[in-house]
C-alpha cells in the first residue's frame, strides 16, 4: 500500500512537471508576474534622436509606475545593430519586449525571431513589415500589439493644413524622411487627398530626403527653391525639417509656407513665431506609457491583445489653437 501511494506521488510530481514546462512562457510570465518580477526589453532605435527618447522616457515612466523592470538597448539608427540587440535580448529572456524599429521591413525578421523564442512583443511608433505592401493597421502577425500614431491620417490632417494655405491649388515642395522608415512613405500617402476631394491641384513640383535632419533639410529646400522660386507650401515630414527648411525659405526671399509633422518643442516654437504655417501634434512620452501598459496587460493576463492596432488623436495646430499641443520632445 505504501509502495503505490509513493509510485502515485512520483507520477503526480512527473505529472506536474510536464504541465509546467508545457506552459512554457506563458507559465513563467505569470509566475514572474505573481512575484511583481516582470522584466521587458526596450529596443530603441536611438536615444540621440529627440523622438525616440521621448517615447523612451514614457516607456520608463510607466515601467517604474507598474513595478517593470527595463533592459534597455540602443539601436544608434542602424537596422545592423538592432537586430544583433534583439538577439541579445532573446539570450536574457526578458519577459516581454517592446521594439521601436529603424527599418520596417528588416524588423519582420527581428518580430519572427522573437515570436519563435516565445517572447511577447509590441512594436511602438513605427510598423514591423513592408509598408509598401502591407497597411498600418494590419499587424504584423505575431505581436501582440502596434502602438504607434495613425500616420496616414497625421499625412491627411497636413493636407488639410495645405489646402487652407492653397485653397486654390498651387506648386508645392516635398521633404521626406530618412529612406527606409515606414513614415517616409506612410506621412505623404494620404496627404493630396483633402485637395483632390475638392478638386484642387496641389502640384508636387520637387522632393528631396532631409533625413529628419533641420540642416539638411535646410539644404534640401535651398536646392529646391533655386531650381523651382515659384514654390508656394513646403511640406516637411517633421517639424525638425520644417524648421529648417523654413531658414531656407527666410533666407531666400520666398513667401512659400511651411508645414510640419509632430508636435516638438521646435516645431510648435516655430508656429508660435510663424515661420511654420502648423503641424501635426504628436505625444511620444504618452505613447511609450500606453505601449507599457499594453504589454504589461498582456503579460499579466489583465487583458489580452493579439496583433493590435494601438492609437490616438493627432489633431492639426496653427496659431489658432497651438495651446492645445504641449510638447513632449
Amino acid at each position: 500500500m505504501a509502495r503505490r501511494q509513493t509510485l502515485a506521488a512520483a507520477a503526480a510530481a512527473l505529472a506536474m512537471a510536464a504541465l509546467a514546462a508545457g506552459c512554457g512562457q506563458a507559465g513563467e510570465t505569470e509566475a514572474a508576474a505573481d512575484k511583481g518580477e516582470l522584466t521587458v526589453g526596450v529596443s530603441t532605435l536611438g536615444q540621440s534622436f529627440p523622438f525616440p527618447a521621448a517615447v523612451t522616457k514614457g516607456i520608463k515612466a510607466e515601467a517604474e509606475r507598474l513595478g517593470v523592470e527595463v533592459i534597455e538597448v540602443d539601436a544608434q539608427g542602424e537596422a545592423q545593430k538592432q537586430s544583433s540587440d534583439i538577439q541579445d535580448l532573446i539570450g536574457q529572456q526578458p519577459d516581454g519586449v517592446l521594439l521601436l524599429p529603424v527599418d520596417s521591413s528588416v524588423a519582420a525578421g527581428m518580430a519572427d525571431g522573437l515570436k519563435q523564442a516565445g517572447i511577447p512583443t509590441v512594436a511602438v511608433a513605427s510598423q514591423v513589415g513592408d509598408p509598401k505592401s502591407r497597411e498600418l493597421t494590419d499587424v504584423y502577425p505575431g505581436l501582440v500589439a502596434l502602438a504607434t500614431q495613425d500616420e496616414y491620417a497625421a499625412g491627411r490632417t497636413a493636407g488639410e493644413l495645405a489646402l487652407e494655405v492653397l485653397p486654390d491649388g498651387g506648386e508645392i515642395a516635398v521633404v521626406e524622411g530618412t529612406a527606409g522608415f515606414a513614415e517616409t512613405h506612410q506621412r505623404y500617402r494620404d496627404f493630396e487627398a483633402p485637395a483632390k476631394e475638392k478638386g484642387v491641384e496641389l502640384k508636387v513640383v520637387a522632393r528631396q530626403p532631409g533625413d529628419w535632419l533641420p540642416e539638411k533639410a535646410q539644404s534640401a529646400c535651398q536646392n529646391m527653391l533655386a531650381a523651382h522660386p515659384d514654390v508656394k507650401l513646403f511640406y516637411a515630414e517633421s517639424d525638425d525639417m520644417g524648421v529648417g527648411c523654413a531658414k531656407a525659405v527666410k533666407a531666400a526671399g520666398s513667401d512659400a509656407a511651411v508645414i510640419g509633422v509632430g508636435g516638438s518643442k521646435l516645431g510648435i516654437d516655430g508656429v508660435k513665431s510663424g515661420d511654420l504655417y502648423g503641424t501635426v501634434c504628436y505625444k511620444p512620452e504618452d505613447l511609450g506609457a500606453r505601449a507599457m501598459k499594453v504589454l504589461h496587460e498582456q503579460l499579466t493576463g489583465a487583458k489580452k491583445h493579439d496583433a493590435e492596432f494601438v492609437t490616438y488623436d493627432t489633431p492639426a495646430i496653427t496659431k489658432d489653437n497651438v495651446g492645445e499641443c504641449k510638447p513632449q520632445w
